[in-house]
């Protein structure tokens, strides 16, 4: 399994871009042209109605119904129908049709939004034969609303089977474009459907049934939803114990799993997320947000890049470490929970797969220059940012970071291109550059010294999202910079010791796979030894004089993390509460942190933010220092305050040595 995360990532190959062509020729022929794709040759191809119908036929939901009507007294026909009820909500309707006019349709709204939507021809390659071969599990990333799609799209223009994509219910909400989703391939899943047995059984037994007979490459987002602060998220693991169980019960010989990297030069939606993780509710989504969305795509919104990564065989990942006379011993009909070997294996699978999802993602220039702005929230000389960004350039290709710098352009036509794009959130001014003020209504004459405090943070979060997107780079360098930083000793296993420990108080925040601590040092290290901060030998550690800027440059991009965290942890321990609610934490925290803003005591304005505030409760939950337990339909919290206090002192000690 280690070679998932530590073999060297193969290079995606030249992009191409997929508009060239629509921009020459006319989207009608191509959306009408002749699509033939070759298909799964493990099974005969059937029909969506044929597919719903083997779903209900099936001896697995045929025994969870008559469980049901056991256990709650209500006859087996009516549990019956309540199951076809689930399955024709949730049950895509994919037609060639509506894939043409969906087709037609991306091709406007693609030109429209983008210069350049670049794919990896050679991953397109190695998918076209998976898809022959084996079931394919399609898993991109989720940092944008048009993720949904584009896959669709490219496979279309490839001649590529068309996928089924899990999608959420709230889209079934939106007038006219629902049906066009359901007959282009989406299928629709509840939100918190663990409780609900029938509805659970009705799904895994659609998409065990579409895995089972290769009737479509399955996609869905591993990481379970869309990322507002647009860092890779852990990945949800129910949805990829369903797509697996085939090959566990010996249904199919293989899986492909196809890891995908999204990376966009500009997220549309970067205002909107800004404000959704400063507490402002998340708009519904609708078919009249969908046409006033229309306007903000003529934006200059640079380029999108995909890239298809390696197929992933799963039978030669579990050789070895899964004992299938488990899944042999029980009739395939009756459910069966996951053993932990299983569970162990599917967790460092999907945490493995985002990982790879990670080392696909092609960095803009604009993701180093919000690193190093927000280092410089005064303000940096055009010069100096210009010299600031081109001195990180040359650390993340050390680093073999996929960077979308532009040849035969001059670095400073490039750092101008980039403030240019971006001017909804810095501007150059004087020959200097500065993070710009969040604009009110027109004839506001006045603001509260509050409203000044989140207008601002929801310009800071913008240019964080952006950070967010190479925080990946740069994570286990700078957390060996400050494991080292924290110890006196350079002694590799002392300095480890303090690794581990900041790899487990923040693995909310970063996504570390499990039981791979060691490798993960050992890559930290390595990356500081090719950026010139670090000399090692078998015992030891020590930071070269010349790396020291370096190194405290990688230690300055953890200080929100740290600063929050501790300010969370100041909270806890101070407030009188003991005893809360999950819906009472995130204004509770949000006040505080705004209070302290105000004085002048916290300077980062991430403290704000409530993806990372929960993030703290649960790395609290997860170090058994506040104890979770479910009271209704809420979750309670308890705080052990000498336990918070306890991780606090040592955080504590480690802030101090930040910079």
């Amino acid at each position: 399994m280690e070679t998932l995360c530590t073999e060297k990532t193969p290079e995606p190959g030249a992009f191409l871009d997929i508009l060239e062509e629509r921009r020459r020729t006319s989207d009608l022929s191509h959306a009408l042209r002749t699509f033939s794709p070759q298909p799964y040759k493990g099974h005969p191809p059937i029909t969506a109605s044929a597919l719903n119908q083997a779903v209900l036929d099936s001896q697995h939901l045929h025994y969870i119904v008559e469980e049901i009507a056991t256990e709650s007294g209500e006859p087996v026909e009516v549990i019956r129908e309540k199951a076809s009820g689930i399955l024709n909500e949730m049950s895509h309707n994919l037609q060639l049709s509506s894939i043409r006019l969906l087709g037609y349709t991306l091709s406007k709204v693609f030109k429209r939004a983008f210069h350049t939507v670049l794919v990896n021809e050679d991953g397109l390659n190695q998918l076209r034969q998976a898809i022959q071969e084996h079931p394919v599990i399609l898993l991109p990333n989720h940092r944008s609303y048009l993720d949904f799609l584009v896959l669709s799209y490219i496979m279309f223009t490839y001649d590529l089977s068309m996928p089924v994509i899990a999608a959420g219910i709230a889209l079934m909400d939106m007038m006219f474009f629902a049906p066009l989703l359901r007959r282009s391939g989406a299928f629709f899943i509840r939100r918190a459907i663990r409780a609900d047995k029938l509805y659970w059984a009705v799904l895994s037994e659609y998409v065990r049934t579409i895995v089972r007979t290769g009737y479509a490459p399955v996609e869905f987002y591993i990481e379970g939803y869309r990322s507002r602060t647009l860092k890779s998220l852990n990945p949800k693991l129910g949805m990829i114990h369903m797509v697996l169980e085939p090959f566990f019960n010996g249904e199919v010989d293989d899986i492909s799993l196809v890891p995908i990297s999204i990376s966009y030069d500009r997220v549309i939606e970067e205002s909107l997320l800004a404000h959704e993780l400063l507490g402002f509710p998340k708009p519904k989504e609708s078919t009249m947000g969908l046409l006033k969305a229309w306007n903000v795509l003529a934006n200059d919104n640079g380029s999108m890049h995909v890239c298809f990564g390696q197929p992933i065989s799963v039978r030669a990942l579990a050789k070895g470490r899964i004992n299938f006379s488990q899944h042999n011993q029980v009739p395939r009909e009756m459910p069966q929970n996951p053993s932990e070997e299983t569970q162990e294996f599917v967790s460092v699978m999907g945490h493995g797969v985002v990982r790879l999802q990670e080392r696909g993602m092609v960095i803009s220039p604009w993701s180093l220059m919000a690193t190093i702005l927000l280092q410089s929230p005064e303000g940096l000389g055009l010069d100096t940012l210009t010299q600031r960004t081109t001195w990180l350039r040359d650390i993340v290709l050390k680093f073999g970071t996929h960077l979308d710098w532009p040849a035969q352009v001059s670095d400073e036509e490039v750092i101008s291109s980039n403030i240019s794009r971006h001017r909804s959130m810095v501007c150059c001014e004087g020959g200097r550059v500065l993070l710009i003020e969040e604009q009110g209504p027109d004839g506001e004459e006045s603001i509260s010294p509050e409203t000044a405090v989140f207008r601002r943070a929801s310009i800071m979060l913008m240019c964080v999202s952006y950070r967010n997107q190479a925080l990946h780079i740069f994570v286990r360098p700078a957390l060996v910079a400050l494991a080292m930083a924290t110890t006196s000793s350079t002694k590799k296993e002392d300095v480890f010791t303090h690794f581990k420990f900041l790899q487990e108080l923040f693995s909310n925040e970063f996504v570390f796979v499990p039981g791979m601590a060691t490798e993960d040092f050992k890559e930290g290290c390595s990356l500081l030894v090719k950026c010139g901060v670090l000399q090692t030998s078998d015992q030891e550690l020590v930071v070269i004089e010349h790396g020291t800027d370096t190194a405290s440059f990688l230690r300055a991009i953890l200080q929100p993390f740290l600063e929050t965290y501790q300010v969370v942890f100041r909270h806890m321990t101070e407030d009188g509460v003991v005893v809360f609610a999950e819906k009472q934490y995130i204004p509770a925290v949000r006040s505080y942190c705004l209070k302290l803003i105000l004085a002048g005591e916290l300077q980062t304005y991430e403290a704000l933010s409530s993806d990372m505030q929960k993030n703290v409760l649960y790395t609290l939950v997860r170090m058994t220092a506040v104890t979770k337990t479910k009271v209704g339909d809420q979750n309670e919290f308890r705080v052990d305050k000498a336990a918070i206090q306890r991780i606090a002192d040592i955080l504590g000690s480690i802030g101090s040595h930040v910079v």
